[in-house]
């Protein structure tokens, strides 16, 4: 449902807040290549991008490129990527996703969204990740401070990440969705905090219906 003029309103007000609180936020994982980002944002679920960007220049020096990635031994694959946690299946996903890149797309990530997400291991929230930080195509990036930041600011009530990704869409103008995705991660792991945001000391708490009601909602 297309939401109301004032929602809208509401919603340029946070955008605004936002841009001028993290004018500089931008991709937190390291990276040169459509290929290094790809494999970065996989490697980063259920794991910090800091985390990530910790082990990410010696798999990188390992390997450079597609086919790199995509005739890796899994043994060595799994040891590079272990401290990022569920190794097996993101070196797995690693794997498959390349050699369908090389099968596909000869050898290039892919430009659009529903290409992207047909790869292994590429969902909405990876595909809009490279759009938006390689190919300079908008997108909403739903991860999980995106998620949380957005039902918290009254901007969604749903917790399915796809349904806040279309909410978020309508409400925020097109040429935005990615550094509006970059700038809620910022605040949600500087101030808005899962367990104990800091609700006081926040700039963005006058957007907040549940201050001082349901802090962890």
């Amino acid at each position: 449902m297309k939401p109301s003029a004032a929602v809208r309103r509401r919603a340029q007000r946070v955008l605004d807040a936002l841009a001028e609180l993290y004018p500089d936020a931008h991709c937190a994982l390291d990276h040169q290549t459509p290929i290094q980002l790809l494999v970065a944002t996989i490697l980063s679920a259920q794991c910090t991008d800091a985390r990530v960007n910790l082990m990410t220049p010696a798999l990188f020096a390992r390997y450079r490129t597609v086919s790199d990635f995509a005739n890796a031994d899994p043994a060595e694959l799994e040891r590079l990527v272990a401290s990022t946690g569920f190794f097996r299946n993101k070196a797995k996903n690693i794997i498959a996703c390349c050699r369908a890149i090389l099968d596909r797309h000869n050898g290039e990530v892919p430009r659009t969204l529903e290409e992207l997400v047909e790869l292994p291991g590429v969902g909405r929230k990876t595909a809009n990740v490279i759009l938006g930080n390689v190919f300079g195509v908008p997108g909403i990036t739903v991860d999980t401070h995106v998620g949380r930041l957005s039902r918290r600011l009254g901007l969604t009530e749903h917790d399915d990440p796809v349904k806040v990704e279309f909410d978020l869409m309508a409400q925020v103008p097109q040429a935005d969705w990615t550094m509006f995705s970059h700038r809620l991660i910022f605040h949600g792991r500087q101030v808005c905090d899962a367990r104990r945001p800091d609700c006081p000391g926040c700039a963005m708490n006058r957007f907040c219906p549940k201050v001082g009601v349901d802090r962890t909602a």
